[in-house]
This record gives structure tokens, C-alpha cells and sequence, in this order.
């Protein structure tokens, strides 16, 4: 039991012993941060590399297999505006608690964020700017994250309708992908250390403030996210199939939200979710769909957790968030981690280089964030995976069936 834990959260443990060791190299020997450093630097520069050709060759093969497989007609609309409507709705109400409750005492004046150079620009550039490029050439890079995305989903749609002509091009995407993918879990072997360097040059430059910067986002996530788990999840219950729907629900989701908590993974809770959703009494046409895409494709988790990210970053470069233009941005970031980069192997962290390119923050508020990420993981997944089960719920009363063990 002890090793099976240890083995599904290895990832996380090692990565907290990297970043515990070199914060604390960072406070008692702070003259060495100096050549410590630039591991931190090497590995967010092979981060950074990696990630340009995984999101377009995932992003190109995603849509060219989607459309491969044709219309799932009325279940697949209906599952799409689902999985869109609740991860939206978990970020409307991350951005609105956090309006009304902020997280105070996070701001770096220092070294890191000095070299940031301000330049004002009206609404219409910076849309141009977010969305496309001027040269082919300027798409492959981290700076026009977005602009690659718009590229990739164009040519997935053009690979399906080339139809016979464009298999090889389809096959170059998937192996494409799949090579990418490696890449990034073998570089990711080295982020105890990558991100340990940088915590070492943060300690010493910060200090106790360091320790600050991260335990008032995370009780803030795991706040707001019990809060949404239960009160939320009870509200989709409800308006779906009244009361009897609430106690079906969470009379059924005690053991999925559980193997979620242990495993830290919504892809092995889908054999959990699938049993507890097919005993609520969903028909299995819609669970043995909804389970297995809402493991990539749904994660009201990831929701919460990116604007909250995306809060802390700002709360660092000391901006102003609740910019209509960056909450638009936020939304859009969110909708990409959770629907097109939840498939991918460390997909968060896409997410994350996606966000500091969106608002041209430095590479240096990159490791704040990932860490944060990494330590809300658990509470995240129960979100993720269980969310599922509260989706095809919903979606089997959109689809005007009923929950066979309530007879409704």
C-alpha cells in the first residue's frame, strides 16, 4: 500500500525534495546560488524548446483524428457544450472569488522581474499581436504561443479535407506527437533539479517571502476548490435530476473521488468513474463516452487551478489582473490547459509557458507558477476526474433520458 502511494506520487515527491533542497541551499549558502543558477536556466530552455513542436504536432493530429471519426451527431454536441460550459464556469467563479476575496502579500520587486520592459498599447494591437504573426518563421516560437495553436488547427482541418492526399501528412502529425511527447517526459526527468536550481537563487534572494509566495495561493485553491466540489457539483445534481439526483450522485462518487486523491491521476480513475457512473444509473452509451473523453478532454480542476496561476503571475509582476483584455486572455489559456493540453503528458506546465508568453512575462515567474500547480495536484484531479461523473449526469438529462436507479 505504502510503495503503490509512493509509486503515484513520486513525480510530486521528488520534485518537493528538489525544490527542499535547493531552497534551503538558497538560505544557508547563498553565495553558491550564483553557480546554480544556470541549471535552472538550461533546463527552462529545454523546456521551452520542446513545447513549440509537441503543441503544434498534438494540436494538427487532435483535430485531424476528431474529424477522422466523423460527427458523433446530437451525444458529441451536447458532451462539447458540457465539458466548455462547466470548465468556463469554474473559472468565472475562481476570477469572481478572487475579486471579492484577493490574496494579499505577494509581490517581488527584484532582480528577476527588473528587466521587464512596459509598452502600452491600445486594444487593437494587442489583439493582432495575440493572434498572428507577420512571418511563417515567427509561428515556431514561445513568444506567439496562440498564433501556433490558430496555425495547428488549421492544418488538422486541411489534413481531413485533403482526404487520401494528406494521410502522410496525418501520420507525420501522429508520430510527430508522439516523438514531442517523449521528449518532454524525458526533459521533465529533470525538473527535481531544474526547478531546485531556481529555487535555490529564489530563497536566497528572498528569503521567508519565498515561502509566503506559495501558502496563500494553495489554502486559497484548496478553499475555493472543496467549496466548488461540494457545492457546485450538488447544484449540477440538482438541476439535472432534482434532490434524488444529489443523493444518487455523491452516494456514488465516494470511491472515485478517493482512487482520484490516491492515484493523482483522472486517467486511472476511469475504471472508478465508470463503475460509480453506471450504478447512478446513467445509460452505458453515454458513460462509456463521456468517461473515457472527459478524462482529457474536462477538467473543472485545471480550471480553477490556472487562474489562479494566472492571478499569482500577475499578483508577482505586480499588474492588474482584472484587465477585461487579460481576464479574456485567462479564459481563453484556461480553455486551452483543460481541453487541448489535458491530453498531453505535463500538459500544465504548456499551459503555463502558453500563459508568460500570452502577457510577455520573464521566464522567471515560470518556476513560481509551476510549483503551485504541482502542489494543488491532488485536490485538481478529484476536481477532473469526478467532474466527469457530474458531466454525464448532465448530459443525460440534456439528452432527455433518464437515471435508470431513480426511474426519472
Amino acid at each position: 500500500m505504502v510503495f503503490s502511494v509512493f509509486k503515484n506520487y513520486s513525480g510530486i515527491i521528488y520534485l518537493l525534495v528538489g525544490i527542499s533542497v535547493g531552497s534551503a541551499l538558497g538560505i544557508f549558502f547563498p553565495a553558491v546560488t550564483v553557480y546554480v543558477k544556470p541549471l535552472g536556466d538550461v533546463f527552462l530552455n529545454f523546456l521551452f524548446v520542446c513545447v513549440v513542436p509537441l503543441i503544434f504536432f498534438a494540436v494538427a493530429h487532435s483535430i485531424s483524428d476528431v474529424l477522422n471519426e466523423g460527427s458523433f451527431g446530437k451525444l458529441f454536441a451536447r458532451l462539447i457544450f458540457t465539458f466548455v460550459l462547466f470548465v468556463v464556469l469554474a473559472a468565472i467563479f475562481s476570477i469572481s472569488t478572487l475579486y471579492l476575496f484577493p490574496i494579499k502579500g505577494i509581490l517581488i520587486s527584484g532582480e528577476d522581474v527588473k528587466d521587464v520592459v512596459e509598452v502600452e498599447k491600445n486594444w487593437g494591437d494587442r489583439v493582432v499581436d495575440f493572434f498572428s504573426v507577420g512571418e511563417f518563421t515567427s509561428v515556431f516560437s514561445r513568444k506567439h504561443m496562440l498564433s501556433l495553436l490558430i496555425f495547428s488547427f488549421l492544418l488538422g482541418i486541411s489534413v481531413q479535407k485533403s482526404g487520401e492526399k494528406g494521410v502522410f501528412f496525418k501520420r507525420f502529425f501522429a508520430s510527430g506527437y508522439e516523438v514531442s511527447k517523449q521528449t518532454l517526459l524525458i526533459i521533465m526527468r529533470a525538473a527535481p533539479i531544474g526547478l531546485g536550481a531556481y529555487f535555490a537563487y529564489q530563497a536566497a534572494s528572498l528569503g521567508s517571502e519565498l515561502f509566503g509566495l506559495y501558502a496563500f495561493p494553495l489554502l486559497y485553491f484548496y478553499g475555493i476548490g472543496f467549496v466548488y466540489f461540494v457545492l457546485f457539483f450538488s447544484f449540477y445534481a440538482y438541476i439535472s435530476f432534482g434532490g434524488k439526483g444529489v443523493s444518487i450522485f455523491w452516494k456514488n462518487n465516494i470511491y472515485p473521488s478517493l482512487t482520484a486523491l490516491s492515484t493523482c491521476s483522472s486517467f486511472a480513475t476511469v475504471p472508478a468513474n465508470i463503475q460509480a457512473a453506471l450504478k447512478m444509473g446513467i445509460p452505458p452509451s453515454i458513460v462509456h463516452v463521456v468517461i473515457p473523453l472527459g478524462s482529457t478532454l474536462h477538467k473543472t480542476g485545471s480550471s480553477i487551478s490556472s487562474i489562479i496561476k494566472i492571478y499569482v503571475a500577475f499578483l508577482i509582476m505586480g499588474k492588474d489582473f482584472f484587465d477585461p483584455v487579460n481576464l479574456l486572455i485567462a479564459l481563453g489559456i484556461t480553455l486551452f490547459v483543460t481541453v487541448v493540453a489535458g491530453g498531453i503528458p505535463n500538459g500544465g506546465y504548456i499551459g503555463e509557458m502558453l500563459m508568460i508568453s500570452a502577457y510577455n512575462f520573464p521566464v522567471e515567474t515560470l518556476p513560481s507558477i509551476m510549483i503551485i500547480g504541482t502542489l494543488v495536484d491532488p485536490l485538481a484531479t478529484v476536481l477532473n476526474a469526478t467532474g466527469d461523473n457530474i458531466a454525464a449526469i448532465f448530459i443525460t438529462r440534456l439528452m432527455g433520458d433518464k437515471l435508470e436507479s431513480i426511474g426519472e
